[in-house]
């Protein structure tokens, strides 16, 4: 694998795409995002589990960029919401919703739940793809507890409520260092990493 392969990394949101970045630093590629060559995709998260939604989004990005391509579709599961949002999770509180009105969604609807059934999880699942459509998939979790208010000002989406029982923490509260080594992302974007020194997609 030459050192100086681009792989695109399918994202339009800027908090996952500098995580995507720092995660995938050891991987022997250039790491491009869509805007640095133009491409601006709104891709319908239309499938109903987490690797399907990831390969969509990596599939169009591969072939409207003709490029290796990488992508992540990742949500949080609430044991007492029936593990909702789910794949929903961007969306559960309206399309355009910001993350502080996802958060507060959220916690309205446990309001009445107490916190020792709290429990929640965030799931990633990474795609990986070339252009003729070979795909690879790597997935990680991370195990926690729903807040009941928000606490940190780090991380995005759902960090400011989810709480790392053993670290005392919530998402929001680690250092981004942290973060790096034990969210969903990080354990997923690990084994893609190794996957990518590996692989060869000619």
């Amino acid at each position: 694998m030459m050192p100086n392969t681009k792989l695109l990394i399918a994202t339009n949101n800027k908090g996952k795409l500098k995580e995507l970045r720092v995660l995938l630093s050891a991987a022997p590629y250039e790491l491009i995002a869509p805007s640095q060559i133009g491409l601006f995709l709104d891709v319908d998260e239309c499938a109903k589990t987490y690797a399907a939604n990831a390969r969509l989004k990596a599939l169009s990005f591969a072939k409207a960029s003709g490029m290796l391509t990488l992508a992540d579709d990742s949500g949080l599961e609430v044991d007492a919401l029936n593990k909702a949002p789910g794949i929903y999770s961007a969306r559960y509180a309206g399309p355009n919703a910001s993350d502080a009105e996802r958060v507060d969604y959220l916690l309205s609807k446990l309001k009445d739940v107490p916190v020792e059934k709290r429990s929640a999880r965030f799931v990633c699942v990474i795609a990986i793809i070339s252009p003729d459509e070979r795909v690879r998939l790597c997935s990680g979790r991370c195990r926690g507890i729903i807040t009941t208010s928000p606490q940190g000002t780090g991380g995005f989406g759902y960090d400011p409520i989810f709480l790392l029982p053993r670290l005392g923490k919530t998402m929001a509260e680690l250092s981004y260092d942290m973060k790096n080594r034990i969210s969903h992302r990080a354990r997923a974007a690990k084994r893609a990493s190794q996957l990518l020194q590996k692989l060869s997609f000619k």
